[in-house]
């Protein structure tokens, strides 16, 4: 039996850093990792996909070039091919960074092969059996594969199979109108592809407010997508040319299909039982405001633990338990003000709480919204899509929350996320003095319309 004074399982966003931390600390630290390093960010998720979508862009503004007086001779030509060596090249400069910071690190084990519990205090992998009084999961999650008619009779995509094509599709069926559905959706039909979006739900991106999802869907209508929301019994047969994909009111003649209704923790086959770690009923490893498990020395970071599911989420665990355990802090989850992104174009901004979450609360409170077309820098790019819109509390004069979808909208939000955690009063924040011109500029007149609901 080998000891270390740490194992990390998962070479996500969490583990890797919190086991350098401790690697710096003097501690003697085994890593293990499955497959590849990095975890769903580098190999299957925001790096690949977005420089994917800013492929997806180069091609659209090219099409669209006449409109800002550039004129470009025939059909704009999409190599897949050099596409995807892109998105690949991008992918592993960032593996191999990570292998080469690990392979230079003293005290650092990396072990590649499938770990599982033993005890509490110990995992086998690769035949061998370590142990550590601390054991960090940072596992991640997966595309989860709904049980749908014919499916299994189908060559479907995932998000993460999706990155590895090297050909354009005829026509994509995109069954799922969230997040991670509705960037691949834009993206094909920009590189050229027919696209369906099938959605089950009324709306698309359900964690929305009504208003961010129509403008969402007039966005992917705009550059002909079709929507199919509320869609039900949908069902799968092969074609002679295809798959075709039924629902209760549509029939699509489809050459691929992308599976985009989710994703599931990677915890079902760790031996969490014979460690007696316990999991909630999808799977997601129960932990407290500090990330602590109910098994004493075991912690659980990132997605598998059902507190946050993207990478700066993830990030932010190894930042709390690194503050808690190595520099004395004493940190917590539930002061985490979540922020996120999607990254269709223009892109979708989000902090805090949306508008319907406000108004359940029973607070008091203000909103305010201006459309894009109002905003001189995205008039000047000819990119006046979406709008702006805040919610604060008209006791605390605290912003509660806002959505910015609009040019450069994942990237403006960040003022309004620095202001929350900074605890700033939105009149404060009013009294700012932007730079012109900038899409930023029309926060303090956005927070300056304010008006009580």
């Amino acid at each position: 039996m080998k000891s270390f004074d740490a194992i990390v399982i998962g070479a996500g966003q969490s583990g890797p850093f919190l086991a350098a931390r401790m690697v710096e600390k003097g501690m003697k630290v085994a890593l293990i990792e499955r497959k590849f390093l990095g975890g769903t960010c580098v190999n299957a998720g925001c790096m690949p996909t977005k420089t994917l979508v800013a492929s997806a862009r180069a091609a659209h503004v090219a099409r669209n070039g006449a409109v800002y007086g550039v004129n470009l001779q025939g059909e704009i030509a999409i190599d897949m091919k050099v596409v995807k060596a892109r998105a690949e090249t991008v992918t592993m400069n960032a593996r191999n960074g990570l292998i080469g910071w690990f392979a230079g690190m003293d005290g650092m084990t990396v072990i590649y092969g499938h770990a599982r519990f033993e005890g509490p205090k110990t995992v086998s992998v690769n035949g061998e059996t370590l142990t550590a009084p601390r054991i960090f999961l940072n596992v991640g999650a997966r595309p989860v594969i709904p049980d749908l008619p014919g499916i299994n009779d189908i060559d479907y995509l995932t998000s993460t199979s999706i990155i590895h094509l090297d050909t354009l599709p005829r026509h994509l069926a995109v069954i799922g109108g969230s997040y991670i559905g509705l960037e691949f959706a834009q993206m094909y039909r920009r590189f050229g592809a027919e696209v369906s979006v099938i959605e089950h739900g009324p709306k698309l991106a359900s964690r929305e407010d009504e208003d961010i999802s129509d403008a969402i869907a007039d966005v992917l209508r705009s550059e002909g997508i079709d929507i199919h929301t509320g869609a039900s019994d949908i069902a799968f047969a092969k074609s002679s040319d295809g798959i075709t994909v039924a629902t209760d009111s549509a029939r699509i003649d489809a050459s691929h299909v992308l599976i985009a209704t989710g994703r599931k923790p990677n915890t079902d086959d760790l031996g969490l039982d014979t460690a007696g770690v316990i999991t909630d009923k999808h799977g997601y490893i129960t932990v407290d405001d500090r990330l602590a498990t109910n098994v004493d020395g075991i912690l659980a970071l990132g997605d598998c633990n059902g507190r946050g599911a993207f990478t700066h989420t993830s990030y932010n665990d190894f930042e709390i338990a690194a503050a808690n355990l190595l520099d004395g802090d004493d940190r917590k989850v539930s002061s985490r003000i979540l922020a996120y992104a999607l990254y269709i174009d223009p892109p979708l901004g989000r902090v805090g709480m949306t508008e319907k979450q406000a108004r359940a609360s029973g607070r008091k409170i203000m909103i305010s919204t201006r459309p894009m077309s109002r905003v001189g820098r995205a008039n000047e790019r000819g990119e006046t899509k979406g709008f702006m819109k805040v919610i604060a509390d008209a006791e605390t004069r605290k912003i509660l929350g806002a959505a910015i979808l609009g040019i450069e909208g994942d990237e403006v939000i960040h003022g309004i996320i620095d202001a929350m955690n900074a605890g700033t009063t939105y009149p404060a924040l009013q009294w700012s003095v932007p730079i012109h011109p900038t899409v930023s500029e029309l926060i303090p007149t956005l927070l300056g319309d304010l008006k009580p609901v």
